[in-house]
Parts: C-alpha cells; sequence; structure tokens
C-alpha cells in the first residue's frame, strides 16, 4: 500500500501527472460516449467549468502555469494496450464486449481537443469544444485536476509529520465510518467519487478500505481504472449531460418535451438489466414520470441525483404503482451529496420497500473537513458541464433549482414545456 504523506511531500519531480490514464475516468462517461458516438456523433458540444463555491476563487489558489501543464499532459495520453484488452474483454454488468469494435478502434486512436483557458475575477474560465464524443471526456479529467491542484496549494506548505498526522486522521475518519456502515443490513454501496476526488491515491486507497472493510456490501467503482487495477466491478449508467444536449438540439416545443425519452429510447436499444436506470431529474422528477411512456416502466430503477431524496424515491414507488409495477423488483439509487448519516436514514427508510443502492460521491473521497487549518481542504462544489450544442444553449433545471444551468429566458422557457412548478431551493455543497 502506497504511503500517500510521503508522496505527497515529494512531489518534486517534473508535472506528477495527475491523471495517468484515459480510462481514470467514471465508467458512465465511457457508456454514453459510446452512444453518443453512436447515435450523435457530429454534435458540436462546448462544455465550460462552473464552480457553484463562488468563494473558493481558484485561479488565486492555483497556478496557471501547472494547470496548463496538467491538461496538456491529459491531452498526449492514449489508451494502452492493456485498458484496451480490458475493455474489449471484460464482462461489465454481466455482458460480455460492451464496447463494439466499432467505438473501440475510434476509442484507441483518440487524443482529447484543445482547451482554452482564462481568468476573470479570480475565477478559470475553462472551456472545451468540439465533437460530442471527444469532447465529453474531458470532464472528469478537468474537474480531478482542479480539484487535485487546488489541494496540493494547501499540502505543499505542509511539513512531513503534518502530513503523516493529515492522513492519519482522513484514514482514521473514513474507517471509523466503513465500521458503522458495516452494520447496516443488506447495504450496496459503490464509489461514484472519482470527479470531486482528493487525489487519485487517495481515491485509489479509499476504494482499498472499503474492499476490505465492507466486502460484499460495496459493490464496485465508478473509475475504470481502478477497477481494473482492483479487479472489481466498474459502475455507472447515464448522466444529464444526454438529455441536456438532445433538447438542445430539439428543433420545436413539441421535440423538446420529447427529447428526455428519445434519450432514454436509443439508451434501451444498447442496454438492458441494470444499465436501464432513469435519471429523472434533469428537468423536474414530477414532470418527467407524469409525462413518461408506459415503457419506462418497466426499467430497472432511478437514480436520485438532486432535491429531497425520500421525496424523490416516495415518487418513484408511486409512479411503479400507478403502472402496475411492484416497486420491491425495482432499484433506487440514491447519489446526491451522501454522508453516513444519510446513507442510514435512506436504507432505515427504504430498504424493504425498493432494491436500495447509493453512489458514495465526493464525502467519500475528498472528506478533509476538520483535519486542516480553516477547512482549507474541504470539498466545494465544482462542476463541468455542456454547455452550447451546435450554438444553442443547453439548460439542466434539476430537482434542486439552485443546481439549475442556462440562459434566464431558456430557463424560464423549460420550466413552462416540463411544467415545472415551485421548487424547494437547497443549499449546495458538493
Amino acid at each position: 500500500m502506497v504511503d500517500i504523506a510521503t508522496r505527497v511531500y515529494n512531489h518534486k519531480w517534473k508535472i506528477d501527472p495527475i491523471v495517468r490514464s484515459l480510462i481514470d475516468n467514471d465508467f458512465y462517461k465511457l457508456l454514453m460516449c459510446q452512444s453518443v458516438f453512436r447515435n450523435r456523433p457530429d454534435a458540436t458540444v462546448t462544455f465550460s467549468l462552473i464552480n457553484r463555491t463562488r468563494s473558493i476563487r481558484l485561479a488565486e489558489l492555483v497556478d496557471e502555469g501547472e494547470l496548463r501543464e496538467q491538461l496538456d499532459h491529459i491531452r498526449s495520453l492514449s489508451l494502452t494496450r492493456r485498458e484496451s484488452t480490458w475493455l474489449r474483454g471484460n464482462t461489465f454488468y454481466g455482458k460480455r464486449q460492451m464496447f463494439t469494435p466499432e467505438f473501440m478502434e475510434w476509442f484507441e486512436r483518440l487524443r482529447l481537443p484543445p482547451y482554452e483557458l482564462e481568468i476573470r475575477d479570480g475565477q478559470y474560465e475553462l472551456t472545451f469544444e468540439g465533437a460530442w464524443p471527444e469532447v465529453m471526456l474531458w470532464e472528469i479529467p478537468a474537474l480531478a485536476v482542479l480539484m487535485e491542484l487546488r489541494g496540493r496549494t494547501v499540502l505543499n506548505s505542509m511539513r512531513r509529520f503534518e502530513l503523516q498526522v493529515l492522513y492519519a486522521g482522513a484514514m482514521t475518519k473514513l474507517w471509523q465510518t466503513i465500521e458503522r456502515l458495516r452494520r447496516v443490513q443488506g447495504l450496496r454501496i459503490a464509489d461514484f467519487g472519482t470527479r470531486r476526488r482528493h487525489s487519485f491515491l487517495w481515491q485509489d486507497w479509499c476504494v482499498q478500505a472499503m474492499i476490505e472493510g465492507l466486502g460484499e456490501k460495496f459493490v464496485g467503482t465508478s473509475n475504470c481504472l481502478i477497477a481494473m487495477h482492483r479487479d472489481i466491478e466498474a459502475i455507472g449508467t447515464n448522466a444529464h449531460e444526454l438529455p441536456m444536449v438532445y433538447c438542445a438540439l430539439a428543433d420545436s416545443d413539441e421535440a423538446l418535451a420529447n427529447a428526455p425519452y428519445d434519450v432514454l429510447s436509443d439508451w434501451q436499444d444498447e442496454h438492458e438489466g441494470n444499465l436501464r436506470i432513469i435519471l429523472p431529474d434533469t428537468y423536474g422528477t414530477g414532470g418527467f414520470l407524469k409525462n413518461a411512456p408506459d415503457w419506462l416502466a418497466g426499467w430497472t430503477g432511478i437514480r436520485i441525483d438532486s432535491g429531497d431524496p425520500a421525496e424523490g424515491a416516495e415518487s418513484a414507488i408511486r409512479w411503479w404503482q400507478d403502472r402496475g409495477e411492484d416497486p420491491r423488483e425495482k432499484l433506487v439509487i440514491f447519489s446526491d451529496g451522501l454522508d453516513a448519516e444519510r446513507i442510514e436514514e435512506l436504507h432505515r427508510q427504504f430498504h424493504e420497500r425498493v432494491r436500495v443502492s447509493f453512489g458514495w460521491g465526493t464525502l467519500l473521497t475528498n472528506d478533509f473537513r476538520g483535519l486542516a487549518s480553516g477547512d482549507s481542504l474541504a470539498p466545494f462544489s465544482l462542476v463541468c458541464k455542456a454547455v452550447s450544442v451546435n450554438g444553442r444553449p443547453t439548460v439542466k433545471l434539476s430537482d434542486n433549482p439552485n443546481k439549475s444551468i442556462g440562459p434566464v429566458d431558456e430557463i424560464a422557457r423549460y420550466r413552462r414545456i416540463f411544467q415545472v412548478g415551485r421548487q424547494k431551493a437547497l443549499e449546495v455543497h458538493v
């Protein structure tokens, strides 16, 4: 096992790459990338960094030269033979050859497209524009780089023993949480923490701790590189990006209203079983379920990623019951802002009513709260989203209006078309 504190102290060599592989990425990005490669390869999409925690002035914390070095290094990466063999030959979600030969041939030739970087009002304006299948793979590495560089700024001021104490405290804190979760009967939990992790080494340590501490309760990781190295399941399905882009491409209000279901129709053509998971909150869960075609009720489950998680799960249960489905056979995945207390509470509330699973993200792989002076290592809310498609703006509404994205007039239009009523604004921490 790597001595993380010593490795951090010895960060003296050139660049010390934060991202060392194209598959140091989330599995759902690769699944979506293949779907986009098949269905919408010619769309030109722009992704942009969005720092929701404006009090964290990233451009004053992270050196621009170091950031450019890290991003340039990522552009030099390509799939290794081992990585390609794993993707081509491994079984994912019970399916052999999840990735088609055509997609793999394209992926093996891929180098990520250029980026644009500017500084405005203490924040980095980082954008990526290009063909959708290529540019979408920037999202997770870009976030991981910025989160780790911010952490390195704090860690660089610490001495050797300070670092040893810091990481000992973080390890103890996580292990105590794992021991607490071990007592939860029937728990199913996965690591979803790549995008806002403290570092790759720390995420890998967290996964190893979960493997040892939780055994079969730990079902896998979203990180493909760690899944390959640790010989565990790669976990992930689809995300808000797909309906955001499909909707921006719609040429009428009617086409816009149908676009979120067109996304899932394309997905259904490619995947079955536990990959048929609905993410209903992009434009409000209530309207999505109210207008959803009946065939979606036959899907395996739903992921709850914004708003009040208990309310979201209750809505899903009522929706399944109204359509003659047995909720006890359905899977509900909770993935928003989870900590041990919320995991225990949601499991207790729903585990006998549905099949419950958790995608534990930032507060698994980046919980250094209370361990550094002034909470200088506390996680914050940084995202990288598709903001335009073929020159048209994208919109995300969410079940929490504090997570909405897009021009004000377009947000109003989407709220009208998707019949979004009053929403409760919840504070966004991560």
